[in-house]
């Protein structure tokens, strides 16, 4: 039987650039290279396609990978049967695509546009098509489908970047009257924690606010929710299950981008700190949310649970989940029983049992 080829793609026009590199580099390092003949596409912070020619993946976090000699300029072709078009001196070869593993965070291939691209293509990918990928990857639309899912989360309040900067006094006065500090400030379309802010004062809610804007035009406000932060992985097309619930003790003000990956203070721990009942009302509620949403393969759901009651709040859900070597989401489903290299396989077989 041949091997299936698996396109990787990594990289991206994306803040999460780098954090695609090193979830690449842990996915490449664990597919079984008996089953699946790769090709590693990388796509670098300017927009250029590359078929990486190496093997050692290492070179992926450090940008060597760009560099390399037998590297060729590629790209996914929109017209079907084409697959991928490698460019060599004066002519074209084509590479047949059996599915794609897009590992790309964050703007244009996690919200939905790189999933047209593969949709146009009709080549079959792993994690949520492109309706399910736009809304979840903003906050936003988010936080509505939620509301009408009845799954409960903290009060939010959308504001606009162009108020922000043509009338931040009655942007800071609608805050203030609808939350107490602390609150949080984030773009409603990132992800790893790029732009969010925690503040506790009107001076450092404007610099947050600005901060925000440098990423996107829509702005989430949130009110602040005491207690832990657990995450749940699920998987599935259909029937989606559910892993058992991490928790996340960030040691810091809160899990931010250097917490989650240049820091050495936040601790895992698997399974949660909470009880049983608990933890089966966040199994549940995760793949209630997965399904609102309309998502299939995979997503990580985030949630907080109250230090004082216990209660379950809904914080936000991730359609591309850090597959970095600390990554919550093949550590949940490693402890629930499904390590990393046949995780990558049942993800690469339902993609493959989807329609595009």
């Amino acid at each position: 039987m041949r091997k299936l080829n698996v396109c990787v793609l990594f990289g991206g026009i994306s803040p999460e650039h780098e954090i695609s590199l090193r979830s690449a580099e842990a996915v490449l390092n664990n597919m079984d290279t008996q089953k699946y003949r790769v090709l590693p596409v990388g796509i670098t912070k300017a927009g250029q396609w590359i078929l990486y020619g190496g093997t050692d993946y290492s070179l992926l976090p450090t940008g060597q990978w760009e560099n390399h000699p037998d590297n060729r300029r590629a790209l996914i072709s929109p017209v079907r049967g084409q697959g991928l078009l490698c460019f060599a001196d004066d002519h074209v070869d084509y590479e047949m695509i059996d599915v794609v593993f897009p590992v790309l965070h964050g703007q244009n291939g996690e919200d939905g546009a790189m999933q047209g691209l593969l949709q146009m293509a009709g080549i079959p990918y792993v994690g949520p098509h492109l309706s399910a990928s736009a809304i979840a990857m903003d906050k936003t639309l988010t936080k509505l489908v939620a509301d009408n899912a009845q799954i409960p989360q903290a009060a939010w309040l959308l504001v606009r970047n162009s108020d922000v900067q043509s009338r931040m006094e009655d942007v800071l006065g609608k805050i203030e009257d609808k939350f107490n500090y602390p609150v949080f400030v984030k773009p409603a379309g990132t992800g790893s924690s790029v732009g969010v802010s925690k503040v506790n004062s009107r001076e450092a809610l404007k610099a947050a606010l600005f901060h925000a804007g440098t990423y996107d035009e829509k702005i989430l406000v949130e009110e602040f929710i005491h207690g832990r932060e657990v995450e749940v992985a699920v998987m599935g097309n259909n029937s989606p299950v559910a892993s058992v619930v991490g928790e996340i003790d960030a040691g810091a003000e809160f899990y931010d981008y250097d917490a989650k990956y240049t820091s050495d203070t936040s601790v895992a721990y698997i399974p949660a700190r909470i009880s049983e009942s608990v933890a089966e009302q966040l199994r549940e509620m995760a793949v209630r949310i997965y399904r609102a949403i309309g998502c299939q393969g995979m997503s990580r759901v985030d949630f907080f649970v109250t230090y004082s009651d216990s209660r379950v709040v809904f914080n936000e859900i991730n359609t591309i989940p850090g597959f970095t070597s600390i990554s919550m989401y093949p550590k949940l489903f490693a402890a629930s029983g499904i390590p990393f290299g046949e995780l990558i396989d049942q993800l690469l077989t339902m993609a493959m049992e989807a329609s595009v």
